[in-house]
């Protein structure tokens, strides 16, 4: 079976996104001084798997990635973004054009309890918080995977919005970073 993992920056308020829908104030000068960190992402960058997205958080990763400021910016990231196989889960859009990408217009829960019984690589849903909760309220995410920001929104969405029964998660991994960023690992208790 598939392993599933949400990896998302959260406020230190525990918001993943501002009020304006953006996932930017995660990625602010603070890290490029950081050698220990800017090794994480790179580490974290040269994983296996597919990336799942909503149609909100594709559209934004579709709209850097492939771009050359991404691959001047963060050329391993963008090139393990470009590869990478992914999948977009949306009713709306009519066709997936980023590279290695396919188009899921299928319920969201059932399609991604098939594709956990397939053979391969693990998967991880980036951003998405909107099918981060609905695949959370499911049993269906594995492990989550944060890492908290020293900032603080004030005001934004938590990816787990519509959560409605208790969840009980088992820390299995911290790690704290000179910027003030800290990474935190969670499994879900079965």
């Amino acid at each position: 079976m598939r392993n599933l993992v949400v990896f998302n920056h959260i406020s230190l308020d525990g918001y993943f996104v501002d009020v304006h829908g953006s996932m930017m104030w995660a990625h602010g000068g603070r890290s490029t001084t950081d050698d220990e960190w800017n090794a994480f992402v790179a580490g974290n960058a040269s994983g296996e798997g597919t990336l799942l997205f909503g149609r909100i958080t594709y559209d934004l990763m579709v709209s850097y990635w492939p771009t050359p400021m991404a691959k001047q910016n963060d050329a391993a990231v963008a090139e393990r973004m470009n590869a990478l196989p992914k999948v977009v889960f949306s009713r709306t859009l009519d066709k997936a054009a980023w590279n290695n990408t396919k188009l899921v217009k299928g319920e969201l829960t059932s399609e991604v309890r098939k594709m956990k019984n397939e053979a391969g690589e693990g998967m991880v849903i980036l951003g998405s918080g909107s099918i981060v909760s609905q695949l959370a309220q499911e049993g269906l995410i594995d492990s989550y995977q944060f890492v908290v920001n020293p900032t603080v929104l004030g005001k934004g969405r938590s990816m787990f919005e519509g959560v409605k029964d208790k969840m009980s998660l088992k820390l299995t991994k911290t790690r704290a970073f000179s910027n003030g960023n800290v990474f935190l690992s969670y499994d879900l208790v079965a």
